[in-house]
């Protein structure tokens, strides 16, 4: 299983609708893959039409240890599945914040659930808390989603500084292994400049460090598209909203180069584990 934490500190950059459109990009190539939301916004169960009532096991009850991700995990189709958020999950950073181990309650949630699946989705918050770490603990690897703007490198440095910290200190198999560009609009001189730009930053900063060396920049650029902000009021991905939209075109070209990652001999967890 390649488990995966779309993440960003800075909101706004596409990240939650990478999580659902990618997820659901996989699910229809015929992988079957769980989606995590573990934004208290709960933007990425919404968008697929998910909503954890009073009463339902959640990602709160989860890494509360309340519910295993079995109890809370919901199907949205044969092949996907989400575990949903709500505004809740927000006291759990500071209820988490005594714990012992707090970083690996996911992690140990993960190990103890038995359902094979094919890939496994973070949606995080636009922070680097407690919630977040427990998402980079978990996982393997990381995709980062950036803006094609002259701000999209403002925090960059210190996102991928707790990333390394993380991979050095609490998961040595974690690794940035995708960027990708979002709201990307081809039509004008500042996007391509600023993929050039993002581009050096990644190829001058990969030497010496391990945990993103091996990164790619994905060919695939997400233009911006109206059909992708109108999924999410539907309860529906964009392969459900608009199928033939440049929207669902462009993720379906991402899942492909990520599923081309395998084909290159992308370890899984397991797989590094063994």
């Amino acid at each position: 299983m390649r488990s995966i934490a779309v993440i960003n500190q800075k909101g706004g950059v596409g990240k939650t609708t990478s999580s659902v459109n990618l997820a659901s990009a996989l699910a229809d190539s015929g992988r079957r893959v769980c989606l995590m939301d573990l934004d208290p916004q709960a933007h990425a169960s919404l968008h697929l039409g998910i909503t954890a009532h009073d009463g339902e096991p959640s990602m709160y009850e989860v890494l509360c240890g309340d519910a295993s991700l079995e109890q809370a995990r919901r199907p949205v189709s044969d092949r996907i599945s989400v575990v949903p958020s709500n505004l809740d999950l927000a006291a759990a950073e500071l209820e988490l914040a005594g714990e012992v181990g707090r970083e690996m309650i996911l992690r140990d949630r993960l190990q103890d659930d038995e359902e094979p699946f094919d890939y496994l989705v973070l949606d995080c918050p636009p922070s680097l808390g407690v919630l977040t770490v427990n998402a980079l603990v978990a996982v393997n690897e990381v995709f980062l989603p950036l803006q094609p703007h002259f701000l999209a490198l403002h925090g960059l440095s210190k996102l991928l500084r707790t990333v390394e910290v993380v991979s050095r200190r609490l998961n040595s198999q974690l690794r940035l292994s995708g960027v990708m560009l979002c709201m990307y609009d081809s039509n004008t001189r500042l996007a391509a400049e600023v993929s050039t730009d993002i581009d050096e930053f990644f190829q001058a900063s990969k030497g010496g460090r391990e945990f993103f060396r091996a990164a790619k920049f994905f060919e695939t650029r997400i233009r911006r598209n109206i059909r992708l902000a109108e999924a999410p009021s539907f309860g529906q991905s964009i392969f459900q909203y608009a199928p033939e939209s440049n929207g669902a075109v462009d993720y379906r070209s991402l899942a492909e180069e990520v599923m081309a990652q395998e084909a290159a001999g992308r370890p899984s967890r397991q797989a590094a584990a063994a």
